[in-house]
């Protein structure tokens, strides 16, 4: 999710017209976009670290945000078509419940992982992990775009909101590929949040009236994080 998603902002950017009511806001947009960006930065930072190699994956990263950059601003130019399109909601819904779910079967045995590099799951190509990179920041885009449109009518601070939140999800990712190596829940409170971002895409389809508030899913992420947190890898060769 991004701050964008956040009903309860739209009182406080709308009407904001002009870069001079812009400006003292920006700190602010930055401070929410860094933390409400997690859970889609978890996702990002696991497929980006498939490729197992430090440049192949900042680069990947660097690529695929700016691919998905221009695809947030294609999502903001067509935002009418799309929120009438549900088709495009559905299969956003179902590819992170599909990115979720992938990573529950194909996650690699304790035996596996403890082996070392032998039981590291095979790279993936570098366009593959590129592509995987923009449609996965697509899919969460998707649940945002209509409350960034509603928000304001200027489309130049739309799309500056938008660069804000790839700017902070480029930053964010960055330090999820090494915490993803720390902390050994982590990657799996990402994927929970990603299931989660997908059932409720799916879920107001199905059930127009469904609208969880923003703090039920602020507390869910902010929770899914700690736990996320909450066990550090032993080093390797320490002692007891």
């Amino acid at each position: 999710m991004d701050s964008a998603a956040l009903t309860s902002l739209t009182p406080v950017l709308d009407g904001v017209d002009r870069w001079a009511e812009l400006l003292p806001l920006l700190p602010v947009l930055v401070a929410l976009e860094l933390v409400l960006s997690a859970d889609n930065a978890i996702a990002l930072a696991a497929v980006a670290r498939k490729q197992h190699d430090p440049i192949k994956e900042k680069k990947a990263l660097d690529l695929g945000i700016s691919i998905a950059f221009f695809l947030r601003v294609g999502l903001i130019l067509l935002a009418q078509w799309v929120l009438a399109f549900k088709p495009l909601q559905l299969l956003a819904g179902v590819y992170l419940l599909w990115l979720f779910l992938s990573h529950l079967w194909f996650k690699p045995s304790d035996t596996e992982s403890s082996s070392g590099s032998s039981g590291q799951a095979p790279s993936i190509s570098f366009a593959r992990t590129i592509v995987a990179l923009a449609l996965t920041d697509l899919a969460f885009s998707v649940d945002s775009v209509a409350a960034a449109v509603a928000i304001s009518d200027q489309l130049i601070l739309v799309i500056t909101g938008a660069f804000i939140g790839v700017v902070a999800l480029r930053f964010t990712s960055g330090l999820f590929i090494r915490w993803l190596d720390i902390y050994t829940r982590l990657e799996t409170a990402g994927y929970l949040a990603v299931g989660l971002v997908g059932v409720k895409l799916i879920g107001t389809l199905v059930v127009s009236d469904l609208h969880p508030p923003a703090w039920w899913t602020l507390l869910t992420v902010a929770l899914l994080m700690i736990w996320g947190f909450s066990e550090r890898k032993e080093p390797l060769g320490g002692e007891a």
